[in-house]
């Protein structure tokens, strides 16, 4: 198990589970938020270079994502919980991300998907362990998603993912990136 698939040890303190499902709901949301700006960007691509069949792919996927962002929209109003900070910097970065690797070819935009949904469905997976017993239904939701994102990395992977040009490199580079965000909009 990688540092980042470990569940989040409770902290002690009166407020600390509060604390900690604040950071899961905002990271979460934030997540989200940038796998439908990921999505949109490939979109872009895709259909402005006249490549439709891959577009409307690319804009399923976008709409999948959306459905998972209005729950995390719904579960940040219902917990009080603010959305990160960084928003627009995830929206713009997660668009660039999308349109780069997009510009780049299709299975470039599938090694993307690939990288990015590895690193979500981990993530997920540590969160459905850590909230299991206190919060059964929310760990019940995400374990949802997570089969979700997992169903998305399958299809990336069975479209070319891991025949983009450098993907080793290209695919290590998105995860990186991928993890530091998530250590990032815990916080901010």
């Amino acid at each position: 198990m990688t540092e980042s698939q470990r569940p989040m040890p409770a902290r002690p303190g009166r407020g600390a589970g509060a604390a900690r499902l604040a950071e899961i709901l905002r990271v979460d949301h934030a997540g989200e938020l940038a796998a439908v700006h990921i999505y949109r960007g490939q979109q872009a691509v895709f259909s402005a270079g006249g490549k439709d069949a891959l577009g409307d792919r690319f804009k399923d996927l976008q709409s999948q994502e959306a459905e998972h962002l209005k729950a995390f929209d719904g579960l940040l109003t219902e917990h009080g919980v603010r959305p990160s900070l960084l928003t627009p910097l995830w929206r713009a970065a997660a668009f660039a991300l999308g349109a780069g690797t997009a510009l780049m070819g299709e299975k470039a935009a599938h090694a993307c998907t690939d990288a990015v949904e590895q690193v979500i469905e981990e993530h997920y997976a540590g969160q459905v362990e850590e909230l299991g017993e206190r919060e059964p239904e929310l760990a019940a939701r995400l374990a949802q998603f997570r089969d979700d994102e997992l169903a998305h990395q399958v299809d990336a992977v069975e479209q070319g993912a891991r025949e983009a040009a450098a993907y080793p490199i290209l695919a290590a580079v998105i995860r990186a990136g991928c993890r530091v965000a998530i250590r990032t909009a815990e916080k901010i």
